[in-house]
């Protein structure tokens, strides 16, 4: 039994970009809201970098000065290929609306200190080392939420709405037992920073770098304290091979796999443990109910390959915001909203899944490596990188072009695509990979 009992309008389950967005945004509206952290800012987390539709959302919050303080400057990717002669540099300006050119890699303690203040700031209230442990939903009449603090004391809050932005924690999933892992795409990462790293030169120095080798693919995200942020993200099949071996003496295996990437990593120092994650590909049976919604990788994650995860949680809690304040001024439409909702929910990841399922066939690096002339068709893939997922409509056409490219690649060079998709085929294969998790609400 609670010892004590409080209540708010909306309940916001945990405090990184997706929690603190919405928090301010209902806040601003003149929302009693309550979000609740289970650990304390700053904390380490993996997700360093943005996308330049993130950018429009900071300036909405009233953030973007603050961004650009803490963040090192990306004005696009490199791709680096072992199968082909030299990395391709894609620029964010290239995109067909280059209104927002570029954004920034941070790191995430001092990013989601920043966004949770800026929601405090808004009117929310906020707690910390306060973990919600259970809840209870009352038909017409919100929910009773219990929870636990750093020093052992229960509380119960009653709340209007519950949003649950709990990342990988994924409470409410749990709770109502609808997470599955992603069966198109799984996968598992090991990841740590380092210092000393060769980083690319000029102003494309803060660009992230995405190396491509045999059992997955390496992240490289330069970070503005000089240090680099480097991961792989791996077949399950491969994590696997590891059997007793030490996580670090591993993972420098396996960046020792990648000459490419060890080039630049020739005189460097890891900084921090290395750390992995398993399962890392998951979707939930839905993104909402009567009273509470889910939002960014509380909902689902995919894979980190296009940086898409800080954006689609921001994402989703713009929309979760409008869905959450129809909800409460307009019971009546209640249901309208949600469906909404979770259509909007719903089209970035399944723009950006498109890609991710194809980012290892031989089709997709050729056409990724492809350093031909400008076109339009490019133009809309550089639209998808940059996070402009939501108005695709304005270039359907040429990302149909691209897709056509894409089969009919995969079409000219049948043997490779057959050996591909069976190879695909036995590394998503679910594998129980003992590994950590770092990631908080």
């Amino acid at each position: 039994m609670a010892e004590q009992e409080t209540s708010c309008e909306v309940l916001v389950i945990g405090g990184g970009p997706a929690g603190s967005t919405i928090a301010a945004l209902l806040a601003q509206r003149g929302r009693d809201v309550l979000m609740l952290e289970k650990s304390k800012h700053p904390r380490f987390h993996i997700g360093e970098s943005l996308l330049p539709m993130n950018m429009p959302m900071f300036e909405e919050l009233g953030l973007l000065d603050e961004i650009k303080r803490i963040g090192i400057v990306k004005l696009g990717a490199e791709f680096v290929s072992p199968w082909h002669p030299a990395p391709v540099m894609i620029d964010f300006n290239d995109s067909l609306d280059n209104t927002w050119p570029s954004a920034y890699q941070v790191r995430r303690d001092e990013f989601d200190e920043v966004m949770f203040k800026n929601a405090a700031a808004k009117g929310a209230r906020v707690v910390e080392e306060c973990k919600v442990t259970d809840v209870k939903f009352l038909p017409k009449e919100g929910a009773l939420v219990d929870t636990l603090d750093k020093d052992g004391k229960t509380q119960r809050i009653r709340t209007k709405f519950v949003v649950d932005a709990s990342g990988r924690d994924t409470f409410l999933s749990n709770h109502f037992q609808m997470k599955h892992r992603n069966k198109k795409h799984n996968s598992a990462a090991m990841f740590g920073h380092f210092s000393g790293v060769k980083r690319l030169e000029g102003e494309v120095e803060g660009n992230i770098s995405l190396f491509w080798f045999d059992h997955g693919w390496f992240w490289f995200i330069p970070l503005p304290d000089g240090n680099t942020s480097i991961g792989a993200t791996c077949w399950p099949y491969y994590m696997k091979t590891r059997g007793k071996t030490d996580l670090t003496q591993f993972f420098m295996d396996t960046i020792a796999m990648c000459p490419a990437l060890m080039e630049r990593m020739k005189d460097a120092k890891l900084e921090t443990p290395v750390t992995a994650t398993g399962n890392f590909s998951y979707l939930s049976e839905r993104s909402s109910g009567e009273n509470y919604i889910l939002l960014g990788d509380a909902f689902a994650f995919i894979d980190p390959i296009f940086s898409s995860g800080v954006f689609l949680a921001m994402a989703s809690s713009f929309a979760g915001a409008t869905a959450v304040e129809r909800c409460l001024s307009k019971p009546q439409e209640a249901e309208q909203a949600l469906k909404e909702f979770d259509k909007a929910i719903m089209q970035g990841p399944k723009v950006f899944s498109w890609f991710i399922y194809r980012i290892t066939t031989p089709a997709m690096r050729n056409l990724l490596m492809y350093k031909g002339a400008e076109s339009k068709v490019k133009k809309a893939l550089i639209s998808i990188l940059i996070g402009d997922v939501y108005r695709t409509e304005r270039y359907s056409f040429w990302l149909l072009m691209f897709k056509l490219m894409y089969y009919t690649g995969s079409v000219l060079h049948l043997p490779s695509t057959i050996k591909a998709w069976f190879k695909r085929k036995r590394s998503i294969q679910v594998l129980d990979v003992a590994v950590t998790e770092t990631y908080g609400q």
